[in-house]
């Protein structure tokens, strides 16, 4: 089993951010990453809809027979992790609130948890019960900004747009009084918009990245498990519900090095 590759989903390409954060920490594991851009963005949709989604991308990647499965969508992490490891068991299913709840509670000096993410990360409230369940007297606000992912989406991850819709949406959180002390990025779209967002919440307030927390906890399974690779490195495998060319054009600023046309597959989900 430790040949086998690492299977990885999100709604799009923003988790590419954390097939990057793996693939950086574990260069030699083979990553199965597949992106429903055809159906994105997940954060609006309701939560049945979701579930059954996630459920659709991990079974077209249950054909790699994957030792791990990483659910690096924030809103499917939120809602259908626990269908997905019931469904997929004994293979483990590891999401991304946790590990960036772990990383803000850690990282946070007393003061609030500020949360930014879809409107279904935000309406679920994984992350408040993910951080209270570490912290139980821990202040949180949060925010959904759903422009964010379409300003990744496009590209525009710096200059007046991307930087007056963090003003918009963030002003009011960090120019308060008790303004928060840590900011979670969570969605996997929003570490490529960390300058605007940086900007915006000004200055000694950390910033938490799920992906590189994620990507710690992966290599802690694996390692727990007996199950790392140590062959010679392997290209990763990419797949996609829609326009393979968009994928690997935005994929490839998500993933931080180039990705071929050629070497994303289209994939229908549809049963």
């Amino acid at each position: 089993m430790s040949d086998a590759p690492i299977a990885i989903f999100d709604s799009g390409v923003g988790g590419l951010t954390v097939a990057a954060a793996i693939a950086k920490r574990l260069p030699a594991e083979h990553l199965v990453y597949l992106g429903d851009t055809a159906r994105l963005p997940y954060g609006t949709k309701s939560p049945e809809t979701v579930t059954r989604y996630a459920v659709q991308a991990t079974r077209a990647l249950m054909r790699f027979q994957p030792k791990l499965i990483v659910v690096a969508c924030n809103t499917a992490s939120a809602v259908a992790l626990p269908v997905l490891t019931a469904a997929y068991a004994p293979v483990p299913v590891l999401g991304v609130v946790e590990p960036g709840a772990r990383a803000a509670v850690a990282a946070s000096k007393g003061g609030p948890i500020a949360v930014i993410a879809t409107e279904g990360t935000v309406r679920g409230g994984a992350y408040v019960r993910a951080i209270h369940a570490l912290k139980p007297g821990a202040r949180i606000v949060q925010r959904a900004c759903p422009l964010f992912v379409s300003l990744a989406e496009e590209g525009w991850t710096d200059g007046p747009v991307p930087e007056l819709a963090a003003e918009r949406y963030l002003d009011d959180i960090f120019k308060a009084a008790d303004r928060p002390d840590t900011l979670v990025l969570g969605c996997t779209h929003f570490p490529v918009l960390v300058a605007p967002i940086a900007k915006a919440v000004g200055q000694n307030v950390m910033l938490v990245d799920s992906a590189a927390t994620t990507a710690q906890e992966v290599e802690h399974l694996l390692d727990t498990r007996a199950l790392r690779r140590t062959g010679p490195t392997k290209l990763p495998t990419f797949m996609g519900t829609d326009a393979p060319e968009r994928f690997a054009r935005v994929g490839s600023g998500f993933f931080g090095r180039p990705i071929a046309t050629d070497q994303v597959e289209l994939v229908d989900l549809t049963p």
